[in-house]
């Protein structure tokens, strides 16, 4: 199973430059996995560990969101 957090991590200790980050997306297999979960939090309730796994992917969203707009504004800055 591919998690949208444990790529994300993966992804920002990998280190990389402004536009790569902008450019990040987790994979199919992992927005997939999210739809999944937040349809049957919908519909029929989670786990407590697929509750977990889906706050830990929307608090990592809110942190990519974040360094992203962060990103922006570097790459917004003029050069010295």
């Amino acid at each position: 199973m591919t998690f949208a957090y444990d790529e994300a991590i993966e992804f920002l200790a990998g280190g990389m430059t402004p536009e790569e980050l902008l450019g990040f997306k987790p994979s199919p297999a992992a927005s997939e996995r999210f739809e999944e979960l937040v349809g049957k939090e919908k519909s029929e309730g989670l786990l407590p560990e697929e509750h977990e796994e889906l706050e830990r992917t929307m608090e990592i969203e809110r942190v990519l969101t974040q360094a992203k707009a962060r990103a922006r504004a570097r790459l917004a800055l003029p050069e010295k």
